[in-house]
């Protein structure tokens, strides 16, 4: 039990304290509440040490592109991911600057091919321009809205080449039944996006003072996605 969360030393974690090291996992706000729903099972606002371990469990779930429920603390997964270096869950091993790009030089030259295609303006596709293709997949809408989500690393609203190769690999692997990942993966983090200092495990992707409100406002494809848009070629 971490120092970090058991600050009194009690057994137990505030929901104040858990949200800041929850946080930390990059994943979004929205999935962050569910996970604590979930745990805090008396719904005061506490976890106990027994708690706690359910949240990491669900974390390390959401991480790994499976549902957050009950029903997936029993299955196989990795140790959750934080991003504080003083963190004692922190996976050993090779920094994220390290990990070689998960998207391979072949499929980047055909995803260049369709970015180019599409009229980049200043190097950058607009969510109007990627919506198309996106669409195109024939994917739910609701897994299409993730993959806009994960791919705009920088959240401005644009995708540049990288992410939208990232776009394009998160939809081929959602075509061939590979779920697609409730935050998105050090390895597939384009090396152009990755910070000069870089710690183990996930890249802190959701800034910490963005609300859930705010992180919807500023994905305007979701919404655009989200309208009854005939599927026809």
């Amino acid at each position: 039990f971490s120092p970090q969360v058991d600050s009194a030393h009690a057994g137990r974690v505030l929901a104040s304290d858990a949200a800041v090291f929850l946080k930390k996992s990059g994943l979004t706000d929205l999935v962050l509440g569910k996970i604590w729903d979930l745990a805090d099972t008396d719904g005061k606002g506490i976890l106990s040490k027994q708690e706690f371990f359910v949240a990491l469990r669900l974390v390390a779930c959401a991480q790994n592109g499976l549902d957050v429920s009950l029903s997936s603390l029993n299955l196989p997964v990795p140790p959750p991911r934080f991003t504080d270096t003083s963190s004692p869950l922190l996976l050993s091993g090779t920094a994220s600057s390290d990990v070689p790009w998960a998207v391979k030089l072949e499929d980047k030259a055909k995803y260049d091919a369709i970015f180019d295609s599409l009229n980049p303006v200043n190097g950058l596709l607009s969510g109007d321009k990627v919506k198309p293709v996106l669409l195109n997949s024939k994917l739910p809408v609701d897994i299409l809205g993730r993959v806009w989500e994960l791919s705009d690393i920088d959240r401005d609203g644009m995708l540049d080449r990288d992410e939208f190769a990232v776009a394009m690999f998160l939809v081929y692997c959602a075509l061939e039944k590979e779920p697609v990942p409730m935050s998105l993966p050090a390895a597939l983090v384009p090396p152009s996006k990755r910070k000069p200092i870089s710690v183990p495990g996930a890249m802190p992707l959701i800034p910490s003072s963005m609300s859930t409100k705010e992180s919807h406002q500023s994905l305007p494809p979701v919404g655009i996605l989200a309208a009854k848009t005939p599927l026809t070629q």
